[in-house]
């Protein structure tokens, strides 16, 4: 079936539905394990509770939608919906038999939602790369009930994350920086600003927004030492993005740099970097 994309969504339906896409689902088992510490703060934020009915806006490989369908069982519904068939393929593959789960490859942005079903929106990230994020939240919002509840997680600024920053300064010794953004492009950090994160939902018609800083540790070893988190940053994320177009040399020069600059961050066989994040809650008005 042809699914339809905003215009200017075009390119992030093109990254993650080609090989964006198929990097991350490589690697889907290790992001759901460095992701951890988001996946748990967002999921005690949502509070998904039996019987509702709960959509995971860009879902990518399907975990955390597993896990809000244990959560509603037996009579609520998860509905996993992402940009990316690519990714769409793990997730069905991946789900656990017996829970009310499906996904749906779709544009938030755009797909007609079931009107005022939904009891619950979440996404884990997923928010951060909408072209026009004001309509895709004035679209969720109308697959909300009255009441219903809205609930993300998004990065703070990059100077706060070193999960970002560490690796990057490395690489950008041995490759030129990727194409500048603009704060509000979409990105990692496009919903940074919580003056912008509330007006964009003001915007949308939701209320009651609620912006919660967390300050995390994210494991990019996933537990398996430092080794693994610098192949890591180099197969996956903006490092890797720069240097892809590099030598050979090149490519194990900075990636010499790298494992020598996560070095002080590791704590046994993980590798700790700080990751700031926005837990962000809100609500569908009653009518």
């Amino acid at each position: 079936m042809s699914v339809s994309f905003h215009p200017d969504n075009a390119a992030q339906a093109e990254f993650w539905g080609g090989a964006g896409g198929a990097r991350w689902a490589e690697r889907q088992d290790y992001h759901d394990r460095v992701l951890r510490p988001v996946t748990d703060r967002l999921l005690a934020a949502a509070n998904a509770t039996r019987g509702e009915r709960v959509i995971d806006v860009g879902c990518g490989g399907g975990a955390m939608t597993a896990e809000i369908a244990a959560e509603v069982a037996p009579d609520g519904e998860a509905i996993g919906l992402d940009i990316s068939d690519v990714l769409l393929t793990l997730a069905r593959r991946r789900a656990p038999a017996g829970l009310p789960l499906s996904f749906l490859h779709a544009d938030a942005t755009i797909h007609e939602l079931p009107l005022a079903r939904a009891d619950l929106v979440v996404s884990r990230f997923g928010v951060m790369f909408f072209a026009d994020p004001a309509r895709a939240f004035m679209n969720l919002r109308r697959g909300l009930r009255a009441g219903g509840r809205l609930a993300f997680a998004c990065f703070r600024e990059a100077n706060l994350n070193p999960y970002f920053i560490a690796p990057l300064r490395a690489a950008l010794r041995h490759a030129p920086p990727l194409p500048e953004t603009g704060p509000e492009d979409p990105g990692p950090f496009s919903l940074a600003d919580e003056a912008r994160v509330r007006r964009i939902l003001g915007a949308a018609g939701f209320a009651e927004t609620r912006v919660a800083p967390h300050d995390l540790e994210l494991d990019v070893a996933a537990g398996q030492g430092l080794d693994a988190a610098a192949a890591a940053v180099m197969s996956y994320g903006p490092a890797s993005r720069m240097l892809q177009d590099q030598s050979k040399a090149v490519r194990a020069a900075a990636s010499a740099d790298i494992r020598a600059a996560l070095a002080p961050y590791a704590r046994g066989d993980s590798v700790l970097l700080g990751g700031a994040i926005w837990i962000v809650t809100a609500t569908n008005p009653m009518e």
